[in-house]
């Protein structure tokens, strides 16, 4: 195949380089500029113009992974463009990623194909010293002759190289016979096991047809026993059913009598069904007498109430009496108010948190990440969704309340554990944050509705609390679930 294949997204494009006979053949520029060269010049190349052999594949790959080798001990100014960022690749990786644009540079830059050559003949050394001369040792590797005449191109190199193709294909048929013979003989081997198989399974079915036999035998032994119960068990039913016709008689004597007991029985309940309807319409009055009775005392109590109003001409009231506190409070010099401290040890209460998910209806909305990184941010981010989403599944399995957890990420991560019942677990899309998640989800509650937010950041906690939710501290949450 040819030595070029298509290019890796990932490495800078080549710009092809002519090789029809408008422009010439490159290796005769580079030979003329480089006249001074110790490597081969393009005289064994063959005519001008001449295309690129086509390499067989074990060739080319090593003809890129000696170039490759080499391409970092090369001078910064000598390695191409193209290539510069190739030969900072790990060893591993340069051979493997650098493959497209080495083939191109070594097809399209004989200059650099020469310079590559000198530092590969000389770690090849002998051999690299016999190729160059146009000959190979017959026990030399043909894929390495191969790859070594395809860069230093002495004559006849062409020659060289469809001998190394020759020599691979007649390897790779060699291979594929061994393979067919070595199949040929397993194949044999399993019928030869087979065969063996068969013997002994055969074996076991004779043993089988005698053994059955012999159950046959007892089996008509048993055939006959069972006749003459049958014979025996035919009689003894004849005899039972003379014996049942007898005690019909005698129970529908029986019957008769309990039907006449039983119309008897039957009249005294008429009697006592009478008495007690009776009984039923005497409660049902005395019950209506006492509903009565109460409806007249809580009417009574309701106009009492209503005319004691009416009485004391008391108005609806604009402050309740919390708020006449709090305004005493405030007109007194010297109050100072809270200070920092002490409203950070109210919000990382894991009491109030109690207090607020007590409250009926109540929603809480957990910052992630926010928890996680202060309280066990040793864990891997996998680890920490995983033990937080499982303790937010205690508190909504011992509260009842509306759990929601929301994590920073461009799209769901893969490999969560399935959300515990009560709990929903929301990752931000591209371009948003999870505070801004978070101050939605706070927008989107009714109001009235109590909504706790978790989270340590200052940002999330004043943006909530101006939509009217509960902004709570990461170490209330995080004592809550050591405590559970």
């Amino acid at each position: 195949m040819p030595l070029t294949e298509p290019s890796d997204d990932h490495l800078p494009q080549e710009d092809p380089v002519a090789l029809d006979g408008a422009t010439g053949n490159p290796d005769d520029n580079v030979v003329s500029a480089t006249s001074d060269a110790s490597e081969p010049t393009a005289a064994g190349d063959g005519a001008a113009g001449e295309p690129e052999p086509t390499l067989p594949e074990p060739v080319r790959q090593r003809i890129v992974a000696l170039t490759a080798a080499v391409l970092p001990t090369l001078p910064a100014d000598e390695v191409p463009v193209p290539l510069r960022r190739v030969a900072k690749f790990a060893p591993n990786r340069r051979a493997r990623l650098g493959a497209p644009a080495i083939a191109a540079q070594l097809t399209a830059d004989p200059l650099f194909r020469q310079r590559v050559t000198a530092r590969v003949l000389a770690d090849a050394g002998d051999l690299g010293a016999a190729v160059v001369e146009g000959t190979a040792p017959a026990a030399a590797d043909p894929v390495e002759v191969a790859a070594l005449a395809y860069l230093a191109r002495p004559r006849g190199w062409r020659e060289l190289i469809d001998a190394s193709g020759a020599a691979v294909r007649a390897e790779a048929d060699s291979a594929v016979v061994a393979e067919l013979v070595r199949e040929a003989e397993q194949r044999a081997t399993r019928a030869e096991h087979d065969r063996a198989v068969a013997r002994v399974e055969a074996e076991k079915l004779r043993d089988e047809l005698a053994r059955v036999r012999e159950e046959l035998g007892q089996l008509r032994e048993e055939s006959r026993q069972v006749a003459r119960t049958l014979r025996e068990t035919q009689a003894r039913e004849r005899k039972a059913s003379e014996l049942l016709a007898t005690e019909r008689g005698r129970a529908a004597r029986a019957s008769a009598d309990v039907d006449a007991e039983l119309r008897r029985a039957r009249a005294r309940l008429a009697e006592a069904e009478a008495a007690a309807g009776m009984a039923r319409a005497s409660a049902k009055e005395s019950r209506s007498v006492d509903d009565a009775r109460l409806w007249l005392l809580l009417e009574t109590i309701g106009q009492a109430a209503v005319g004691l109003r009416r009485e004391l001409a008391l108005d609806p009231v604009d402050k309740l009496p919390a708020d006449f506190v709090a305004d005493a409070f405030a007109e007194q010099p010297g109050t100072a108010p809270a200070s920092p401290a002490a409203r950070a040890r109210d919000t990382d209460d894991p009491a109030r948190l109690d207090q607020l998910l007590a409250l009926p209806r109540a929603h809480l909305v957990v910052d992630g990440y926010n928890v996680t990184k202060r309280g066990f941010g040793e864990m891997s981010l996998e680890q920490q969704r995983k033990r937080l989403i499982t303790g937010l599944g205690g508190i909504a399995a011992q509260t009842g309340d509306e759990v929601t957890v929301v994590f920073d990420g461009a799209e769901r991560m893969h490999g969560l554990p399935p959300a515990p019942r009560g709990v929903r677990v929301l990752f931000s899309r591209k371009g948003e944050t999870a505070d801004e998640l978070i101050r939605r989800l706070v927008r989107a509650e009714p109001a009235g509705r109590p909504v706790v937010v978790v989270s340590s950041d200052r940002e999330v906690a004043d943006g909530v609390r101006r939509h009217g939710a509960y902004p709570l501290g990461a170490d209330s949450l995080l004592r809550r679930l050591a405590r559970s």
